[in-house]
């Protein structure tokens, strides 16, 4: 596997986008790699265009879920793309994005033919190479707000968003083929306090590859981000964030209360116990049966044996 360089960001509360009614997407990192660069005017940067601009007219497209891939020209000037708009966006907010993605990817990667914009709404990507459905992590960068860090009970916080980034991984893969890998989650902390999550990869991958990347991702967490209130980890395939604030566009089910403490004075009911108070439910009420069949029948021979004893014999002549 490449290495993973990481990019860190000092992210202020203004920079990291929180969810707003009007959707606008917010700048979070791009990667142009110079190892590969076109010349301008060149039937590549036509054909580039070309796919940009097929890639804004189809982010609007009501049968897409927000995903879309496409390839124009022929090699050695063939370009691919795709765009992956967040799961919670509308169609709208979903074409803006990419439509500013794909103004910027000129502007911030002018010549360079492998190109990765990410936006807190939408992911844009263009190269020479095919990579539909194929798993990439390279490059990958993580995102977190370093000028402060839980203060309350941070262990017990660190703890909190690795079960639940583990939930919503698990949730996002469960999609079915071609469906949206998406998944969100709501759950407490402390009174005052929420903890949001989300995971999505490109619906192209399979699921046992959006699991793979996603779990890469949030395997980087407690190394990067530990007691911080907000991270992200993005990667070309998939991507993974949690905040203390809500910054998606979904109603979901009421935060999940903490689990309650065990009470010393109460012991759980095993198993066992269980299943002999049943069987022993059944047993008796059939024992009692068989006892009183078995007392009625034997009285009931007594007295048949007992009444044919006592008729008396016939002599055989008729009276």
């Amino acid at each position: 596997m490449k290495s993973l360089n990481f990019f860190i960001v000092l992210l202020s509360s203004l920079s990291l986008a929180t969810f707003t009614k009007s959707q606008d997407p917010s700048f979070l990192y791009n990667s142009c790699s110079n190892d590969t660069t076109y010349t301008r005017n060149s039937t590549y940067q036509a054909n580039l265009n070309l796919l940009l601009s097929s890639l804004v007219s189809n982010a609007t497209r009501n049968n897409l879920d927000g995903f879309y891939n496409s390839s124009i020209g022929l090699d050695p000037d063939d370009v691919y793309g795709l765009f992956l708009c967040r799961g919670d966006v509308n169609k709208n907010a979903c074409q803006n994005c990419v439509a500013l993605a794909a103004k910027e990817a000129i502007q911030r990667c002018p010549v360079e033919k492998v190109v990765i914009l990410w936006y807190d709404l939408c992911l844009l990507r263009c190269s020479n190479r095919a990579f539909f459905a194929t798993m990439d992590q390279d490059p990958g960068e993580f995102l977190f707000k370093s000028d402060q860090n839980i203060a309350d009970e941070p262990e017990r916080f660190n703890r909190l968003v690795a079960t639940t980034m583990n939930d919503t991984v698990t949730q996002a893969t469960i999609a079915t083929s071609g469906g949206k890998k998406f998944a969100v989650e709501e759950v407490y902390f402390t009174k005052s306090l929420n903890l949001y999550s989300l995971a999505q990869c490109t619906p192209d991958l399979s699921s046992s590859d959006c699991n793979r990347c996603l779990r890469i991702a949030i395997s980087i967490l407690p190394s990067c981000c530990s007691q911080k209130p907000g991270a992200s980890i993005l990667y070309p395939s998939c991507n993974v964030r949690y905040e203390t604030f809500k910054f998606y566009n979904i109603t979901t089910v009421a935060a999940k209360p903490p689990p309650p403490p065990p009470s010393p004075l109460t012991r759980p009911r095993e198993k066992g116990h269980v299943s002999i108070i049943v069987i022993v439910a059944i047993v008796i009420p059939i024992a009692v049966s068989m006892v009183l069949f078995c007392m009625g029948f034997s009285f009931l021979r007594r007295r048949a044996r007992k009444n044919r004893v006592s008729l008396p014999e016939k002599d055989g002549k008729e009276h």
